[in-house]
């Protein structure tokens, strides 16, 4: 995907990332952030926080040719995993800390959104919603652990080792205390769903963005 922006009469096109969960996640952080994105795969939502909204954005991703792939751009990104090394960084170094489509794959996702709140201000989340009617449909029907679009790998290939539904994302954020300021459930066209209920989400949601905060205690 493309636009043309003109700057003094003169076109420009900027290349807009094929995953419209980032667009959303992008449009969640507020300009000139201190931003940390766990699992950062290639670098293209730095890239795209850096270029739109000037933040300071910092990367950490699993994968060495990941880094190597941020590391071309220019972008500063290390080497670490999400269940083992956030617990190095300290409170509040952060005002964003954002992990898209990697939640599923972490060992321990409970412990790693406790860490998200704690190093940020905000913990931003994009995740595939397993509750979605086609995968329930495959399940039922199929007697198949699903592959879809979103879900393309085989049970035994894939990277996914925690299958979690919009509605078990809600519940989660219920019991760790945290609180939700936003949240978007995308169809399969990539398109926000226009009902507000959970219980819509979870059926007809290809995947869940949202954004988190920890809970201000009463005073």
């Amino acid at each position: 995907m493309a636009v043309v922006t003109k700057i003094t009469g003169a076109p420009r096109v900027r290349a807009l990332p094929a995953r419209v969960d980032l667009l959303l996640v992008a449009d969640m952080v507020e300009p000139h952030s201190r931003v940390l994105d766990v699992g950062c795969g290639d670098g293209t939502l730095l890239r795209l926080l850096s270029e739109e909204k000037a933040v300071d954005g910092r990367g950490i991703e699993l994968s060495q040719s990941g880094v190597n792939d941020c590391v071309a751009k220019g972008l500063p990104v290390i080497q670490g995993d999400a269940d083992t090394d956030l617990g190095d960084y300290p409170d509040n170094a952060f005002d964003y800390v954002i992990l898209s489509q990697t939640l599923q794959a972490t060992r321990r996702p409970r412990a790693v959104i406790e860490h998200m709140l704690r190093i940020g201000r905000h913990a931003i989340v994009s995740f595939p919603n397993f509750g979605h009617w086609r995968i329930r449909l495959q399940v039922a029907f199929g007697g198949r652990m699903p592959v879809t679009r979103n879900h393309s790998c085989a049970w035994y290939e894939t990277p996914n080792i925690h299958f979690c539904t919009i509605q078990d994302f809600i519940t989660l954020v219920r019991e760790i205390g945290a609180r939700i300021e936003r949240g978007v459930a995308l169809d399969r066209s990539g398109t926000p769903l226009a009902f507000s209920e959970p219980w819509i989400w979870n059926l007809l949601g290809e995947q869940g963005v949202f954004r988190l905060a920890r809970q201000t205690r009463a005073r």
